[in-house]
């Protein structure tokens, strides 16, 4: 098969996946590093299992074919499937907001790898299908024109990053837990979807499986599981003084955090989902313990960010079209609030040599 994938940072954990697959990936991102990867290629380091150090897996060795192209130059009406692993602010950007819009027009069935729901996801949710959410969008108009059955949920649950003294394509996986991804609303994309599972999970290296795994779930919240920990932990790393790391935010509090956890997981139950579809906290704070830095969106604040992804504030909104609301979660959407808005309205400070 042939994917697009919008991102070349997190997208390239999944692309490299597909390539050991022996499927095709074009990669969307900036011009100067669409030169460098289809220069160099992609380096993602991964560590397998019983290894003590990470292995190097470059798109140039692997069985499938790589190349990158700017959002001017995609076609998506080329390729059987199209990944949204992009931060969802960076789809307000004018050339990937008209690439969104020939992606909607293409009809192609559309994979989101995000922490933030595309809204025409939410949409297939019958709670959720004439809640109140366009303002927890940075530009709700970009997701006006999709059909929401042609539109699923990965939950980007493994963490990775880009080393800072290297190139835009090389990415490091901290933690490889696996890729949780809810159906498409017709059998044919369903099919797709698990031919790539299946694909995915042959592919090994020296007689070795490779983590990271894509799993397919029939019920449409399992990637919401993701939502109890990012309000546990990644928002909880925004201090109205600084930022800490998830770690940090996790076990400061054990108790609030199994609170705010549980309180979060109730709330997609509320919705719909089943208790099969969760992560028990204990899991979680297990591998939270090991998370050292603060979040993205933490450390996208700090650097003076004036937009990140809200599912914070998504999830507020969510709980009051519903009824119910929680304490903790209120301060910490005020918190980021004021965070962002310091960032967008600080007037800057000019020194007189």
């Amino acid at each position: 098969m042939k994917i697009l994938i919008l991102g070349a940072s997190y997208g390239s954990l999944l692309s490299t996946k597909l390539l050991m697959a022996g499927h095709d990936v074009t990669l969307i991102c900036r011009s100067k590093s669409a030169d460098l990867i289809n220069r160099e290629g992609t380096e993602v380091r991964i560590k397998l299992r019983d290894e003590d150090t990470h292995r190097a897996f470059r798109s140039h060795d692997l069985a499938g074919t790589l190349d990158a192209v700017t959002p001017a130059d995609a076609r998506p009406e080329d390729y059987d499937m199209i990944g949204l692993a992009m931060q969802e602010p960076q789809y307000s950007e004018p050339q990937v907001k008209g690439l969104m819009r020939r992606i909607a027009a293409s009809r192609r069935p559309c994979l989101s790898i995000m922490n933030m729901p595309p809204l025409p996801f939410l949409r297939r949710i019958e709670a959720l299908a004439g809640a109140p959410l366009d303002m927890c969008y940075d530009d709700v108009s970009v997701w006006q024109d999709f059909e929401p059955g042609l539109m699923s949920l990965c939950s980007p649950d493994p963490q990775a990053f880009r080393p800072p003294e290297e190139g835009t394509n090389v990415l490091h996986v901290g933690l490889p837990t696996n890729f949780k991804a809810a159906v498409f609303a017709d059998p044919q994309h369903n099919e797709m979807l698990r031919q790539l599972e299946a694909d995915i999970s042959a592919a090994i290296v020296d007689g070795k499986d490779v983590p990271v795994k894509l799993r397919v779930y029939e019920s449409l919240f399992v990637p919401m599981a993701k939502w109890s920990m990012l309000l546990t932990g990644n928002y909880q790393c925004v201090q109205r003084d600084g930022i800490r790391p998830i770690r940090d935010a996790v076990h400061g509090d054990i108790d609030a955090s199994a609170k705010m956890y549980a309180w979060v997981d109730r709330l997609a139950r509320a919705l719909g989902a089943d208790a099969v579809d969760q992560v028990p906290f204990e899991k979680y704070a297990n591998a939270a313990s090991s998370l050292l830095k603060p979040s993205s969106a933490a450390r996208a604040i700090d650097s003076g960010a004036k937009t990140i992804e809200r599912v914070d504030l998504l999830v507020q909104r969510i709980a009051l079209s519903i009824g119910i609301q929680n304490d903790l979660l209120d301060e910490t959407v005020a918190i980021v609030n004021e965070r962002l808005d310091t960032n967008r309205f600080e007037m800057p400070v000019y020194r007189v040599a």
